[in-house]
């Protein structure tokens, strides 16, 4: 018991260093907090124009969901304990110790944490995320489909007992895409590659 919550914690921790921030920091660049949505991650990143930080980010966003997850399953944790770590990495993305507990919407993070539960769900919810971001240009939008999509997908692939953990991680990743929606519906929502301005 003590391992997990160990882990837990630890995956909260990883999960809590901000890329986009630390990114921009290091290659001069405005902090993402100040353009566009104001979210430190890879698609406000990539309204500064760098698509070299804008790839960074997403990578390390990436890497921070699949690192802690990975660990536990070669310590063979439960599919319980995978569940709470993965949820743990997502939340440290969305609400970072490190940086006030305000972070970045938690796509990036989530992809790598169901990459590292299950390589064909990682595949499926990328693929759902392309075919959207194809047919709109809306990145926010891909982001909320493929999400709402996770926990299907997780159903038929890793089984019922999967289904309640994505349903959670859905939820969080999609009720901190509130002002996306808002902005979606009334149209004004910001297409990919298109830069910001500075938030007044």
């Amino acid at each position: 018991m003590l391992n997990i919550i160990a882990a837990v914690i630890v995956s909260y921790l990883i999960g809590s260093v901000n890329c986009a921030i630390i990114i921009c920091k290091l290659m001069g660049l405005p902090s993402p907090r100040s353009v566009g949505s104001g979210n430190p991650g890879a698609t406000n990143v990539l309204r500064l124009g760098s698509k070299k930080a804008a790839a960074l980010t997403l990578f390390g966003d990436f890497i921070k969901g699949v690192l802690p997850v990975a660990i536990a399953h070669t310590l063979h944790f439960s599919p319980m304990a995978l569940s709470l770590i993965a949820l743990a990495a997502v939340l440290g993305h969305i609400f970072p110790v490190f940086f006030g507990f305000k972070g970045g919407k938690g796509v990036a993070t989530l992809i790598g944490v169901l990459f590292a539960l299950n390589l064909l769900l990682g595949l499926c919810f990328v693929l759902s995320w392309a075919v959207i971001a194809f047919l709109f240009r809306i990145s926010s939008l891909s982001s909320l489909i493929a999400t709402l999509l996770s926990p299907v997908f997780g159903y038929f692939i890793l089984g019922s007992e999967s289904l309640i953990p994505l349903i959670i991680l859905a939820a969080i990743v999609i009720a901190r895409h509130h002002s996306n929606i808002k902005r979606l519906l009334a149209g004004t929502e910001s297409k990919i590659g298109q830069k910001a301005k500075p938030q007044a």
